[in-house]
């Protein structure tokens, strides 16, 4: 959220995710927690299981968004 305001942009104007998440059992909790943020109209979105993120990450999400 941040990086997209430093940017100019916001959530909303996010148009597609691609979310690494290191174990796909933690889908359901991710895609609640997901989901408080894009609440309307969300994104179009590709989940994959990424058992190797870079420091230990849990989840990472690479966000294409309009400016």
């Amino acid at each position: 959220k941040a990086v997209l305001e430093a940017a100019g942009s916001s959530l909303s104007q996010v148009v597609k995710t691609t979310v690494y998440l290191s174990n796909i059992q933690n889908f359901i909790e991710f895609n609640e927690a997901y989901s408080e943020f894009f609440k309307d109209n969300p994104p179009a979105r590709a989940t994959v299981e990424s058992p190797h993120l870079p420091k230990g990450a849990m989840v990472e999400i690479d966000c294409i968004a309009t400016v």
